[in-house]
């Protein structure tokens, strides 16, 4: 199996150099990754000016790496154009989790996104960060236990993974659309000009059975996605509607 791994917390990333070496176990990886931090850029395409790709100033052993002057899709599409015969694109691990309304707005999610848009089988890895790195170690059992269920799904499926820090099983989930508080938090920066930064909060709980309810609970959440948004439901409702 040829693998193509990206993220979006760029090149430098112990995540990706985790998911590299555990990924390595289940055929050749590649890697082309942002050269910095891309986290938040959605599924944000280059198209104002050229993108270029630099060999990877870090080494993975055995592994031809590259940095891209782009965001997480734009690797994605370059990575494949580079790289033809890839059967899987694996994203993360992310240094922080992709659930429930992030999924919006997440970096990680659109690479494995761009890859199901361009034919190719896409997954999104991430895990929650505090103070310290998360221990990679503690968690590989349980990225090769998913590797091994998600990988030889021979549909064109997308899916997103989210990891507790400690995991201790793994359940299927669905996306969890509770809402969140977006707060604008004024600030000053060392020259007294005034900054903000965006922060979400959840207001209600999370639902049982959805990915943030089982990451809250340690589970492994596996999420299957689709790129058809259409509200089916809706869509019946006023179908019946005369124009």
């Amino acid at each position: 199996m040829n693998i193509l791994i990206t993220n979006d917390d760029g090149i430098y990333s112990p995540g990706i150099a985790a998911l590299a070496l555990m990924a390595s176990a289940f055929g050749k990886v590649r890697i082309v990754a942002p050269d910095v931090e891309q986290s938040s850029m959605g599924h944000a395409i280059t198209h104002s000016r050229p993108l270029s790709y630099k060999k990877s100033p870090i080494v993975f052993d055995g592994i031809e790496a590259f940095r891209v002057n782009g965001t997480p899709a734009d690797c994605v599409a370059l990575g494949i154009h580079m790289y033809p015969d890839t059967d899987v694109v694996l994203s993360g691990i992310n240094m922080g989790p992709n659930l429930g309304n992030s999924m919006w707005h997440s970096g990680t999610l659109a690479a494995a996104k761009q890859a199901v848009l361009l034919g190719v089988k896409g997954i999104a890895l991430s895990t929650p960060v505090g103070q310290t790195e998360p221990d990679f170690a503690a968690l590989e059992p349980f990225v090769k236990t998913t590797l091994k269920m998600l990988l030889p799904v021979e549909d064109l499926s997308l899916f997103n993974v989210n990891f507790p820090p400690f995991p201790k099983e793994i359940k299927w989930t669905r996306q969890s659309v509770r809402l969140y508080d977006g707060n604008v938090v004024p600030g000053t920066d060392p020259m007294g000009r005034k900054h903000f930064w965006i922060t979400v909060s959840p207001l209600e709980p999370a639902d049982e059975g959805s990915d943030r309810w089982a990451v809250e609970h340690d589970y492994v959440s596996i999420t299957p996605l689709r790129l058809d948004l259409t509200d089916e439901a809706e869509l019946r409702r006023y179908s019946t509607i005369m124009l």
